[in-house]
């Protein structure tokens, strides 16, 4: 049986939130292994510049996941969707994504990659469901285990008003 929704708010990434999310992602056996200042890098006017999101349970501010994108402007590269263990199957990295590619169209995103290990199929069925589509595949890209990557894409129209519409 599915569990429950969670309410989540999302917001930006804030310096207090680094630990939590390096906890995370450390919990996750298909999440990166990055480095505390690949995290660090989330904040600040680093360059490339980087949307990352948190989502946090409504009601005890405890930090449930993440999202981040590095921008290419016209293009953005996602990162990583990350959700805790406790938290999962409960529609938070679907809210993530879905805040995450409003964010990016905001910014003037048209275009979003993404890799993922092609065993991993949640996260596959949640890129598909918000849009992506598999453009091609890159072997032995993932190490421990070696693994194929799959690499989907999805297009972003421009949003009305912004003077980019064709």
């Amino acid at each position: 049986m599915k569990p429950a929704p969670v309410p989540i708010r999302v917001r930006p990434v804030r310096a207090a939130d680094l630990d939590r999310l390096a906890g995370i992602a450390g919990s996750l056996e298909t999440a990166s292994r990055w480095q505390l200042s690949d995290y660090e890098r989330l904040i600040g006017p680093f360059e490339p510049r980087r949307i990352a999101l948190v989502g946090e349970e409504a009601l005890s501010g405890e930090i449930a996941g993440f999202a981040v994108a590095v921008l290419v402007p016209p293009e953005a590269e996602l990162e990583t969707v990350a959700v805790a263990p406790g938290f999962q199957r409960r529609g938070i990295g679907s809210q993530l994504l879905r805040d995450l590619v409003s964010a990016l169209r905001s910014a003037g995103i048209t275009l979003v990659h993404l890799e993922v290990r092609a065993s991993n199929r949640p996260a596959l069925a949640l890129y598909r469901r918000t849009g992506f589509s598999e453009s091609a595949r890159r072997p032995g890209y993932y190490a421990d285990p070696v693994e194929d990557a799959t690499i989907m894409s999805v297009d972003l129209p421009p949003l009305a008003g912004t003077g980019e519409e064709s």
